[in-house]
């Protein structure tokens, strides 16, 4: 047999034998609980951490059951265990496979199976036979968001060295200073340069929430307050994501009340099941073309 034919056959013999690629999942995070919140650690909120606990039987003997999510960790790695047994896990470090959830739960099981003091650097490819989140985490727990100013949580009480102050001090100094609204689940105030914008991420499917948007839109009732702007719209994990620019002299809590007006007519327009009229046709049109897709 030539050596022609001998790579061929070896070449199919790799394909055959690489696991198969995890079917595309658009709405990942679809059933855990705080699943808005885990969309916009995922995507809007530069630095947070939120508490989950493993489900019963889940953690190995001697293993935390107790993960710290985090949005981002030092050198973009997927988790790190502590030296103090600590397990921290980042969120937006990418993706392995088509499924987030997965992929977030196998950097889990990896750093609650590794030892202390080290750091999950890369994520292997997810599986089929990898767990997901929905079937990793304790479903009963409320997902709980800490936003923070920076990320000094990377290193808790430890003594950094020069070096690693100064890149922990670059680190801080690239955040977006957000702040949580209480008036709406997932509801996010930001500052980017001298531009400030709400950032809320809707609880309903992408076609439902887009089509309430249109509504409102076409009414002339988008405006979040008298001057919030609306902007368009980010698509992330199956959810949709508005941005409306508000008055950068006003204070976060300022937009509260409007929120909170601003979720009661999102609720009403999502529950309306007529079709569209021909102007919420043409503003679900510009809406459309004003959304990007994150990831």
């Amino acid at each position: 047999m030539g050596k022609a034919s001998r790579r061929s056959r070896t070449d199919r013999t790799d394909r055959t034998s690489r696991p198969a690629p995890l079917p595309f999942v658009p709405r990942p995070f679809e059933g855990l609980p705080g699943e808005t919140d885990w969309v916009a650690m995922r995507e809007i909120v530069p630095a947070a951490t939120a508490t989950v606990r493993l489900a019963e039987g889940k953690a190995p003997e001697g293993a935390p059951e107790t993960i710290t999510i985090a949005t981002v960790l030092p050198l973009a790695w997927p988790a790190l265990h502590r030296d103090n047994g600590d397990v921290l896990v980042g969120i937006q470090s990418g993706n392995a496979s088509g499924d987030t959830s997965r992929d977030i739960a196998h950097a889990v099981e990896l750093a609650v199976a590794a030892d202390p003091g080290t750091p999950i650097q890369a994520l292997p490819v997810s599986t089929a036979e990898t767990t997901r989140l929905q079937d990793l985490i304790d479903l009963d727990a409320p997902f709980e968001i800490e936003v923070r100013g920076g990320f000094d949580f990377w290193v808790d009480d430890a003594e950094l060295d020069v070096e690693g102050q100064q890149s922990l001090e670059r680190a801080n100094e690239s955040v977006i200073p957000t702040v949580k609204l209480a008036s709406a689940s997932s509801a996010y105030w930001c500052r980017i340069g001298e531009r400030c914008y709400v950032r809320w991420v809707l609880p309903y499917a992408e076609d439902v929430a887009t089509s309430a948007l249109a509504r409102l839109h076409a009414a002339g009732t988008s405006r979040l307050g008298d001057a919030g702007r609306l902007l368009g719209c980010f698509r992330s994990s199956g959810l949709l994501i508005p941005v409306w620019e508000v008055d950068p002299d006003s204070e976060p809590e300022s937009h509260e009340d409007a929120v909170a007006a601003m979720r009661e007519r999102i609720d009403a327009a999502a529950a309306v099941t007529e079709p569209l009229t021909a102007a919420e046709r043409g503003a679900r049109a510009g809406l459309t073309n004003r959304q990007v897709t994150l990831r």
